[in-house]
């Protein structure tokens, strides 16, 4: 199946910003993701963040991996710098490309199988050093191109489609990056566009290494086991002459609720999720106090969303290296090529 690109048509009235750019300038090709998929609600957040922000869509490079969240770049800020690396091996190019030239803005996009199994290692780095990007991770529990299987951030105890309960215990990629010393940190939901858009805002213009975990909603796998109703089931009860699947449309999961507060979200199998927000009090330049919260709140079943740790003086990876201001893509001979005498001395002082 082919998909065309959105009408290149826009309406006269549509309301532009301080670039005269709308909302249809920041989109990208139609999505190919389950009809309802939270990723979706996640490019329509980044595309509304980067229209407020006035961002020129040139400007911004936006990288991903492999896996549905990943696909998503397609989908969103259509002008800007794109690479769709192999899976897990995102943060290494974005690094590169930042090193390269450090005047874009950087948007990773990975999946919590793209970056917690294959490519944790090289999250972990991009973290630990400082690059200077919002790395936001579309967390979903699943490996959703691959029929899903639990994924590394899948809870001990739930069910997967087929009525399977995870044994292993799970990665929290907010903890993780709270101990690699990224400057940033949050975590949203993919259906609380009111708080999620601010936090990606805030992200972007962050000097420093950004994380986002965003916990996204799979639509696909959400039969209960128990139901007679079920793909399962009816397989099982079934001479079939051939095996089939579907992808049934659902209803985008939403939230809207106060900080201080826990919301109970039904998902679309059944069972619930529990958000809590951060209080409007909660201080989030105390990285060891923020640790502590996490492990607190997750003790009692509840997934803590906001602003979760700050720094307020952050360096990122060109101020560790103390790189010149300059581009080193738009470096030529003179700069680069020191002459013979700089590299005498350069050649003693390793001796």
């Amino acid at each position: 199946m082919t998909y065309l690109n959105k009408p290149v048509l826009h309406h006269p009235k549509l309301k532009a910003n301080a670039l005269g750019l709308t909302h249809r300038d920041y989109e990208g090709k139609v999505s190919t993701l389950c009809a309802g998929c939270g990723h979706d609600s996640i490019s329509a957040a980044i595309i509304q963040a980067c229209w407020n922000l006035s961002l020129e869509p040139h400007r911004i490079a936006k990288l991903s991996g492999i896996g549905c969240s990943s696909k998503t770049p397609d989908y969103f800020l259509g002008p800007a710098h794109g690479f769709n690396s192999v899976h897990g091996r995102m943060p290494s190019v974005l690094t590169g490309a930042n090193l390269a030239n450090r005047e874009l803005i950087y948007l990773g996009v990975s999946g919590d199988g793209d970056s917690a199994s294959i490519g944790l290692g090289q999250f972990a780095h991009s973290l630990r050093r400082g690059v200077n990007m919002l790395y936001i991770v579309e967390n979903n529990g699943v490996y959703g191109l691959t029929k899903g299987q639990f994924s590394a951030t899948a809870d001990r105890g739930s069910a997967s489609k087929r009525g399977v309960s995870n044994s292993d215990s799970p990665i929290d990629m907010v903890s993780l990056a709270l101990q690699l010393g990224a400057t940033f940190i949050a975590r949203s939901f993919s259906g609380d566009k009111t708080q999620l858009v601010p936090l990606i805002e805030a992200a972007i213009l962050h000097k420093g290494a950004a994380f986002i975990d965003c916990i996204s909603p799979c639509i696909a796998f959400n039969n209960h086991p128990g139901s007679t109703k079920s793909f399962d089931y009816v397989r099982a009860h079934n001479e079939a002459v051939n095996t089939l699947d579907v992808m049934i449309g659902r209803e985008t999961i939403t939230a809207d609720y106060a900080p201080g507060t826990t919301r109970e979200i039904v998902q679309h199998d059944g069972s619930t999720l529990r958000l809590h927000k951060l209080a409007d009090d909660y201080d989030p330049t105390d990285r060891t106090a923020a640790a502590d919260y996490l492990q607190r709140r997750h003790a009692k079943g509840e997934v803590v969303t906001g602003l979760l740790y700050l720094d307020p003086a952050p360096r990122d990876l060109h101020a560790g290296l103390d790189t010149v201001e300059t581009p080193l893509n738009r470096l030529g001979d003179a700069e680069l090529i020191p002459g013979a005498k700089a590299i005498e001395r350069i050649n003693a002082a390793l001796r």
